[in-house]
């Protein structure tokens, strides 16, 4: 109880956010104009946000990849940061894979998530 007393508005502020953010879809009342579902549309949203996400992630870690060869050029590499980084941009390039092995599902690469790894 003494949670929701101190966060309050937070919790209020996050609601508002999401009731906001579904109020078109809820609006459309199962279909919209292309004829698609509310859960189309949500699926359509989460692929473009996560290509997104994934974009920039890689830009990140490109930068984390110039910080160890400098890093290397003077000496001093972490190999622990160099094996997660590595490990870490390996299982985001393959996500859409792991996605569809799991689920034995193709609708994500047809949608239009595809895997950097290529068609494999």
């Amino acid at each position: 109880m003494r949670f929701l007393k101190n966060n309050f508005w937070t919790l209020a502020t996050f609601a508002l956010i999401l009731i906001l953010g579904f109020a078109g879809d809820a609006a459309a009342q199962g279909q919209s104009a292309s004829g698609s579902t509310i859960m189309q549309t949500a699926q359509n949203k989460t692929i473009s946000v996560f290509s997104s996400v994934k974009t920039i992630i890689f830009i990140i870690g490109g930068f984390g990849l110039v910080g160890l060869a400098w890093a290397a050029i003077f000496g001093k590499v972490n190999w622990k940061w160099l094996s997660a980084l590595a490990v870490g941009l390996a299982i985001l390039a393959a996500a859409s894979s792991i996605v569809e092995y799991a689920t034995g599902s193709t609708e994500a690469t047809t949608a239009g998530l595809t895997t950097t790894f290529g068609n494999i």
